[in-house]
């Protein structure tokens, strides 16, 4: 059984229209896409429309924050971390404004959208910005926690979204907390940390990896910044290898988070599955996972590689 993550997010949204009149919505001209138009639906006066002009959007919205808003902008993670990533350095981190930058159609599976669209540099964009905390939640689930949990924390927020309907992995009423790693599935042989979509991969590996008597234990990291670095060294520690699965370049993003905690605290064999140093292309979403090499099959041969690794 698998859901859209924006379509939980759609809910979050209605249901902070309804519980806090503090909450504010903005949109670039996507809001059926995003689902902010849940939000609209409730609280029509506390939604704007700014168009098609992200940049303005993030400037309003530091505007309305700094008039005691809580602020959640959206659109696409392409326009919403590169066309606007001055602004929300500016006149959101810099001024630790309390603005949620949420962003919908992230990574590879995007499909059709093609390139242009398929945002695959987000999360090193936005986790390079100080103040900035930096979300992928697993399934839709956990994307309706972390909405709810984003517009109780003070400050900027950057949480990116699928497109596509992903499996579902915690139930309804899971609770979300910043900063914290979820361990999955225990085991002592390899770690396989993940993060959105990913993390259902990952424990499909783990289990074609235990077919073959090899004992995964699967992290996931829904808050890459800031990183539960203790969850991930106390799990390489016992595993002595592992490997980071991101929708999303290996360069920057998560598999770079856990690289740089890990050489830090305890060097281990890392293996990184992710798009290596490319943009993507139109296709059917599943073709281009699979070209990619983001699937559980490619999982479980980093796994083996990260194994073989071991001193």
């Amino acid at each position: 059984m698998g859901a859209a993550q924006r379509n939980y997010y759609g809910k979050a949204l209605a249901r902070l229209a309804k519980e806090r009149d503090d909450v504010v919505v903005l949109d670039a001209d996507l809001a059926g896409s995003t689902k902010t138009s849940e939000f609209k639906k409730v609280a029509p006066e506390r939604f704007v429309e700014v168009g098609i002009a992200e940049q303005d959007m993030i400037g309003v919205a530091s505007g309305l924050a700094a008039s005691g808003k809580t602020v959640f902008a959206s659109t696409f993670a392409v326009f919403a971390t590169g066309r606007c990533w001055e602004q929300i350095r500016l006149a959101v981190a810099y001024p630790k404004q309390n603005v949620k930058i949420v962003s919908t159609h992230c990574g590879i599976s995007v499909g059709e959208d093609g390139a242009s669209h398929q945002a695959l540099e987000d999360i090193a964009i936005m986790r390079a910005i100080p103040n900035m905390v930096v979300i992928s939640p697993a399934d839709a689930h956990q994307a309706y926690a972390a909405t709810m949990a984003i517009a109780e924390e003070r400050g900027p927020c950057y949480m990116r979204l699928g497109r596509a309907d992903f499996p579902l992995i915690y139930p309804e009423d899971v609770k979300f907390e910043i900063g914290k790693a979820d361990i999955l599935r225990e085991g002592s042989d390899v770690t396989l940390i993940g993060t959105g979509q990913m993390v259902s991969y990952c424990l499909d590996a783990a289990k074609a990896l235990s077919e073959e008597g090899i004992s995964a234990e699967v992290i996931n990291i829904s808050t890459i910044k800031p990183l539960d670095a203790d969850a991930v060294i106390g799990s390489v520690k016992k595993t002595d290898c592992a490997v980071t699965a991101e929708e999303h370049s290996i360069i920057g993003g998560l598999g770079s988070a856990v690289a740089e905690a890990i050489s830090e605290s305890c060097p281990v064999p890392l293996v990184r599955v992710g798009t290596k140093d490319t943009f993507g292309e139109s296709g059917k979403a599943e073709m281009l996972m699979e070209k990619y090499g983001l699937t559980a099959k490619d999982i479980v041969k980093a796994a083996k590689d990260s194994i073989s690794k071991k001193r």
